[in-house]
């Protein structure tokens, strides 16, 4: 696959691009190519499983297969995180009918134009970079999960923590490539034309960790299976 950058997310209308990437929960390559003409697919492009709260939008998308298949949609999960070490995971942390490919350099986040962001000190420009002051100030609220609003570095560590995630070496490495990697949520119909979007990117960071309701998503679905 071109590693292909675009400068904004793809948005409704846009021609999604054919990524190729090594399938973690079965052998062989998954292709979007191969939906083509066939099905719709909603494509999950995600940090790596060293992050909590992607560990738990890839647990939201996998929990709505079976409703998407009724609706004639399939749907990827991709993640930043090494295919032996994603392996691992899925194996002692099983979800049923999950499709997930492995992207540890990111690329098709790239081609889907999701921005990595860099952290600074002070200095804000998003998407491009935020400052930590900014990131420290913005609480993320998860009733049932966090015992009270808490900034997102805190929660992260958190959720790591209630979890028992142990980080790993390649964790590791990925956490330090990308852990600005903004993640996103595109709806292709069987044409491979995007037809609804969720990412981190709009409302200067407000999104960052955010998630689309089952029923935004839902509805989204409803509209490309008719």
């Amino acid at each position: 696959m071109s590693d292909r950058h675009v400068d904004a997310p793809l948005q409704p209308g846009d021609r999604a691009p054919n990524i190729v990437l090594d399938a973690i929960t079965r052998e062989g390559k998954i292709a979007l190519e191969d939906y083509r003409g066939h099905s719709p697919i909603l494509v999950g492009l995600f940090r790596g499983l060293h992050c909590p709260f992607c560990r738990r939008h890839i647990a939201a998308q996998a929990q709505l297969d079976g409703v998407l298949r009724t609706k004639g949609i399939e749907s990827l999960t991709v993640v930043n995180t090494p295919i032996d070490r994603a392996r691992l995971y899925f194996r002692y942390h099983p979800l049923p009918n999950l499709l997930a490919a492995s992207d540890p350099d990111r690329i098709s986040h790239r081609a889907f134009g999701l921005p990595t962001i860099e952290f600074t000190e002070n200095e804000t420009e998003w998407p491009r970079k935020v400052g930590m002051d900014v990131v420290m100030s913005m609480n993320v609220d998860m009733p049932g999960e966090l015992p009270r609003p808490m900034n997102r570095p805190a929660a992260a560590e958190y959720l790591n923590n209630k979890d028992g995630y142990e980080m790993t070496e390649a964790d590791q490495r990925m956490a330090a490539a990308g852990t600005g990697q903004l993640f996103g949520q595109f709806l292709l119909d069987r044409e491979g034309i995007v037809r609804w979007t969720f990412t981190e990117v709009p409302d200067g960071g407000q999104r960052m960790f955010g998630a689309p309701s089952p029923q935004e998503l839902m509805s989204a679905a409803s509209q490309v299976a008719s």
